[in-house]
């Protein structure tokens, strides 16, 4: 179908203005947070309303259009890539929180509520939304559920799927669903848990019902400063082995940190080859016992300095130089790839050395912050894409960095998903068995392959028996790689 023609009946159906389809307007949506690969919509829809996103998903579905929901763009694994002759639906206006229910631990919100939104929201009854991804000041809620988003303080309390009880879901036919509700649980098969997590590629949710969870006691902040990460790795094991699991265990490397400096003036000690953000909460008597444990760890294990947040002020400045780490990296370097890879707490060591040492040999630097409490390594590939050749070394890179997870028996995502950027590596991780009988569960939701096509995963894979029909590979659909 000529595609001005489709638009033409979008804007009648739904409002001249929800509908984009000027050039220069499009290029806004080109890419997600990951940059490196750029495709400019045919279509761009603004929904401000579930039936906004009804009307659109029957009308792609009805003349066979792919189509892709995007949230706040804060992506960073390609996953919001548009497709070149396909529709993006834009989510980020519906951001309403449709009700709050502290008596049974809820929230209800729309997919274009702002993460930390929730919790200003559940603050003054005593509640917070405890998922928290560094970009939590701007990402969606949509978006967190379509990513299973992770965040600092997932060691203690889980990732985006521990605190989804309900979802409001179109369908790639344009079919309205309830998945789960306000109840912990439901029978039958868990529909809810295959949705989380799966990048857009089952439908669109319209609607998010979210776990609150309860304020707690007291809350204690430790930053300490090691010569190396070598040392660092050895207090995160030690922590955790000696029974503690503190709120979160990050780490930052001497790149990192210089970054971070050069941005927020964090004040971090001088000299550190790697700093740990040791956070701790709960009652508060336990909060103290373990707290004077894990100080003891770290002195153990090298700390020369460590400095304790007297107040909420001064542990916001800790957090500061951590939260704000991927986009402070722009100060050192003009271009950089952001991985995801995971790996066991105890290989930490090894494999930062190896990272470093794949670096060195294609003469590329390599920042290294993560969650370290629970092995999920966030590794800055650096480099500078007006010199030929150094974004090729720095995919080797990153692709390396991949490797050298899997080898140590990790996984190639831990929290940003797998988009275009890692669905090639995703023959490392499984047979063409496992993927496969993955697929099977995406034709179930989508045999025309509509919703988010070229994702997740490599490509063509083909629903029943219908030939002609592909998920279609990103470098099919007109992406430009930068």
């Amino acid at each position: 179908m000529d595609i001005d023609a489709f638009a033409a009946r979008l804007r009648a159906e739904i409002g001249a203005d929800r509908v984009l389809t000027d050039r220069q307007q499009l290029r806004t949506y080109e890419c997600d947070g990951l940059a490196h690969y750029k495709v400019i919509p045919a279509v761009v829809v603004l929904a401000r309303s579930e039936e906004h996103v009804v009307a659109t998903v029957r009308a792609c579905a009805r003349e066979e259009i792919p189509f892709v929901a995007r949230g706040s763009g804060t992506g960073l694994s390609g996953g919001a890539l548009p497709h070149a002759d396909g529709v993006l639906i834009v989510t980020s206006q519906l951001r309403e929180v449709v009700e709050l229910r502290p008596e049974d631990e809820r929230a209800v919100v729309q997919p274009g509520v702002i993460n930390l939104n929730v919790t200003k929201a559940a603050t003054p009854y005593g509640y917070y939304y405890a998922p928290d991804p560094s970009s939590q000041q701007i990402c969606s809620i949509g978006g967190n559920v379509a990513e299973n988003s992770g965040g600092a303080h997932c060691l203690k309390y889980g990732f985006t799927t521990n605190h989804v009880t309900g979802l409001r879901v179109v369908t790639p036919d344009g079919e309205v669903v309830q998945l789960g509700g306000l109840a912990p649980d439901t029978p039958g098969y868990d529909l809810l848990g295959a949705f989380v997590g799966s990048e857009g590629t089952l439908g669109i949710a319209t609607e998010v019902t979210v776990r609150l969870t309860r304020l707690p006691e007291t809350v204690r902040t430790l930053l300490a400063a090691f010569a190396s990460t070598d040392q660092a790795g050895a207090a995160t094991s030690a922590i955790i082995a000696a029974g503690v699991v503190p709120a979160a265990i990050e780490m930052m490397d001497a790149l990192s940190i210089e970054a971070a400096e050069a941005a927020v003036h964090c004040d971090y000690p001088a000299g550190a080859g790697a700093v740990l953000i040791v956070e701790l909460d709960g009652p508060a008597a336990e909060v103290a016992a373990q707290f004077d444990e894990v100080t003891r760890i770290c002195d153990d294990a090298g700390a020369f300095a460590t400095r304790v947040a007297a107040d909420d002020a001064e542990r916001q400045l800790i957090w500061r130089g951590r939260k704000s780490a991927f986009a402070a990296v722009g100060r050192i370097s003009p271009d950089y790839i952001v991985q995801d890879g995971v790996i066991p707490r105890t290989a930490l060591p090894e494999v930062l050395r190896r990272i470093g040492e794949v670096a060195d040999q294609h003469g590329v630097r390599v920042a290294n912050v993560f969650h370290a409490g629970d092995g999920n390594l966030h590794p800055l590939v650096l480099f500078d894409d007006a010199v030929p050749g150094e974004a090729e070394r720095a995919e080797k890179v990153s692709g390396a960095i991949l490797d050298l997870c899997i080898e140590h028996g990790g996984s190639i995502t831990g929290e940003h998903g797998v988009g275009v950027d890692k669905a090639r590596y995703m023959p490392r991780m499984f047979s063409d068995t496992d993927l496969e009988t993955m697929h099977l569960v995406r034709c179930a939701f989508d045999p025309d392959n509509l919703a988010n096509p070229g994702k997740v995963f490599p490509t063509p894979r083909l629903c029943g028996e219908r030939p002609g029909r592909r998920q279609g590979a990103f470098e099919h659909e007109g992406a430009e790689v930068f």
